[in-house]
């Protein structure tokens, strides 16, 4: 089969490509032919580009084929005055769906719309970029019935808007279209991995060639364009028109994938209110190798309390250094070390005269950024985590497989990864956290049975070996349920001749690859003999 894997080639998702999640998954399933697709280019801010990709996809990951996302638009020629026309009745009608409550629905005929005319001439990069979009989306903003609840629109807003929106359109113009080498409509499926504008491929290719897709989120894009907006460097105006374009952006996304898999349950229930059919969603969560990782070691001399993330307020430090206070007034020897680096400017700070203020800075240490998670944890009695929200389970699932037992509040994932393997306790209760940690302090014994059963339900929830094995099914199920025509021709009169999948779903079935072929070479018939390609493509056919 032949998959594309589409996703962002920059910070924060370059984990999730090359190197990390992706690469995991093609090295799993190598029956398979993987291709990665990336969006590339620095974000605004602070986010840096990721490394060189080529220089480290491995063998069974083909590619990288890449299209710079942010930062100069791609040259090219623009349009005519006919052309011109075409594209503005799109644009309009995406700006339309965008900022007019009435017209939502708007916004997929929209999209496929510039898709098919970018398609056709290439030019759509530089109408997006001409004054004429620019005039029309000024005028279409400003409509009677607009939604403005963020204020009028000025003119620079305006200008930074088009902008944006010309870099968020840049995939429909990808030459990653058609069934020719390289392109999706040649895939077998697309496999989305991080949601947003890495979808728009996918929404392409299904809309051209009825390429199916699946969408695998491990932090959800758009509730992460939320937190993230809030210190946009954009006045409200631009703010609310990308966040109406992603949220329309997702919905169509659900709408249009074939299965969903959210990468915990919390994050499950945010899909389903966007929109999302239960019916297919699944979860599967995001495997790690650190699960091969051994236990810490000896627990430290004196009660130590571990704590892990971003210095920002969402983490609720200061909710852990009340309990400290609390913890000492019983077990004076008691101390806190905090690994993280400063997130919100003059949060650590704030901290410390916490601290200093609770009569406990000396028995706090902010140790900076650790040199490495399993270091962090084994330098703990007990793993606390204090934070007003948990939206990934990645952390908890860390100091889970370190044998360490764990004190979480009971927020977003917390209660289904940590389980009945720790102690969750209320948010922003200092009493409730301070009795849960001296529970613990004070009991060897029971330390030792809650750090077990908690490494053992991560091991069991977050190895590889269970992620590899859902998507295996995933891709037969696709098999089965699609046309084995991807670029839209069934033979027929005039069209073009069929071309069925690499192998059959059947074939994955038996007892292992027969003759261990891979998916570029001959295939071992029963008598021994290897069959080329193209005969195996008429055997499975014939089937």
């Amino acid at each position: 089969m032949r998959v594309a894997l589409l996703t962002e080639g920059v910070r924060p998702h370059s984990r999730r490509g090359a190197g990390g999640w992706c690469e995991r998954l093609a090295e799993g399933l190598p029956e398979h032919g993987f291709e990665l697709y990336l969006l590339t280019g620095p974000r605004p801010g602070p986010v840096r580009r990721a490394p060189d990709t080529a220089e480290r996809l491995p063998a069974v990951l083909r590619g990288p084929h890449e299209l710079a996302l942010w930062g100069r638009r791609p040259g090219g020629r623009a349009p005519g005055a006919v052309r011109r026309r075409r594209y503005a009745g799109a644009y309009e009608q995406l700006v339309r769906a965008l900022v007019l409550p009435a017209e939502r629905a708007g916004f997929g005929p929209g999209l496929y719309r510039l898709a098919a005319l970018a398609r056709e001439d290439g030019t759509l990069p530089a109408f997006l970029a001409s004054a004429h979009a620019r005039r029309l989306l000024e005028r279409t903003w400003r409509l009677p019935g607009a939604d403005t609840s963020a204020g009028q629109p000025l003119v620079c807003d305006v200008l930074v808007a088009a902008d944006l929106l010309e870099q968020c359109l840049r995939p429909l113009s990808a030459p990653w279209y058609g069934t020719g080498p390289g392109g999706l409509g040649a895939a077998d499926l697309c496999h989305v991995v991080g949601g947003g504008p890495a979808a728009l491929p996918a929404l392409v290719a299904r809309h051209l060639h009825g390429v199916p897709f699946v969408v695998t989120e491990h932090g959800l894009h758009l509730r992460e364009q939320y937190l993230g907006y809030r210190e946009a460097p954009y006045r409200w105006p631009v703010r609310a028109l990308l966040l109406s374009f992603f949220r329309a952006l997702t919905g169509e996304t659900y709408r249009q994938a074939a299965i969903l898999t959210p990468g915990s349950a919390h994050d499950q229930q945010w899909q389903r209110r966007c929109g999302a059919d239960p019916a297919r969603t699944r979860v599967v969560y995001e495997g790690t190798p650190a699960v091969d990782r051994p236990a810490a070691g000896p627990e430290p001399a004196a009660p130590t309390l571990v704590w892990t993330g971003a210095l920002e307020p969402g983490r609720d430090l200061e909710l852990a250094l009340h309990a400290l206070a609390r913890v000492r007034a019983e077990l004076p020897g008691a101390r806190l070390v905090v690994y993280g680096e400063e997130a919100a400017p003059g949060y650590r700070a704030h901290c410390a005269a916490v601290a200093e203020r609770l009569g406990v800075a000396p028995a706090v240490d902010f140790a900076g950024r650790p040199g490495s998670l399993a270091g962090a944890w084994e330098s703990g009695t007990v793993t606390v985590f204090s934070g007003l929200s948990q939206r990934s389970p990645r952390l908890l699932a860390d100091a889970m497989l370190s044998g360490r037992a764990v004190v979480s509040t009971d927020v977003g994932v917390a209660r289904e990864v940590v389980g009945p393997t720790g102690l969750l306790v209320p948010a922003r209760d200092p009493r409730a956290l301070a009795g849960a940690c001296l529970a613990l302090l004070r009991d060897e014994e029971r330390r030792g049975r809650l750090g077990l059963a908690g490494r053992l339900r991560a091991q069991e929830r977050f190895a590889v070996e269970p992620v590899i094995g859902a998507f295996r099914e995933i891709y037969l199920e696709l098999v089965s349920q699609y046309p084995a025509f991807p670029g839209g021709g069934g033979g027929g009169e005039g069209g073009p001749a069929p071309r069925p999948f690499a192998r059959p779903a059947e074939y994955w079935l038996a007892d292992g690859p027969r003759g261990g072929g891979t998916p570029e070479e001959g295939n071992a018939n029963p008598d021994g003999v290897r069959e080329p390609a193209g005969r195996r493509a008429e055997l499975a056919e014939a089937r």
